[in-house]
């Protein structure tokens, strides 16, 4: 089965409610504030939607995060899965994580390294007991996706990972035909963004 997920970054929430009542389920944030102030009221009137967050988390929004989010899907260093892993503790919560995986080998992205995933998921499992239950990645913009989706769907394979989060608005079919369990909507759903958020 392939899960939506509706990539709700500067949308309104009068228009997430809308996307709500049509049926989605799961939906996505790029920013820890942003969602704080958009999901506290949403999530009362709606308990049962799911939140990810799909943008880079730095270690001192960590505490906001896990209060906030169901799923991280950019788990991207040992140092930010210490203080997950810490946080959690804390909160007595248990939320789903997902390792961001830098698919193309580029230096503006955050992700672990293809050749460091194997050390980076025994370092999460032995040193800190840490589960991660999937992947996620966004292929060179500038590339045909499908070779770094099927690489994607090779690694969590290989790890056992049950969720893989690839394709985007754009290239989500590629995706889905390559082994996709999440694909991340944004324009498809709500259309082109507009700058103001909120």
């Amino acid at each position: 089965m392939v899960n939506i997920i509706a990539v709700s970054k500067t949308i309104a929430s009068e228009k997430i409610i809308e996307a709500i009542n049509l049926g989605c389920k799961i939906f996505a944030e790029n920013y820890v504030q942003e969602a704080q102030e958009k999901w506290l009221k949403i999530r009362k009137d709606y308990p049962d939607i799911k939140l990810h967050l799909i943008g880079h988390l730095q270690t001192n929004k960590v505490k906001e995060a896990v209060e906030t989010f169901d799923c991280i899907q950019t788990l991207d260093s040992k140092k930010l899965a210490i203080a997950l892993k810490k946080e959690m503790t804390k909160q007595g919560k248990k939320i789903d994580l997902m390792m961001q995986v830098n698919i193309g080998d580029e230096a503006q992205k955050y992700g672990i390294k293809i050749i460091e995933i194997a050390e980076f998921i025994k370092f999460c499992k032995d040193e800190l007991e840490l589960e991660i239950t999937g992947i996620m990645a966004i292929p060179p913009a500038q590339e045909l996706a499908s070779p770094y989706f099927a690489l994607l769907k090779k690694i969590a394979d290989q790890y056992n990972l049950s969720q893989i989060s690839m394709g985007m608005s754009s290239d989500f079919a590629e995706a889905i035909a390559l082994g996709t369990t999440h694909i991340r909507l944004g324009t498809a759903i709500f259309g082109e963004r507009i700058k103001k958020i909120f």
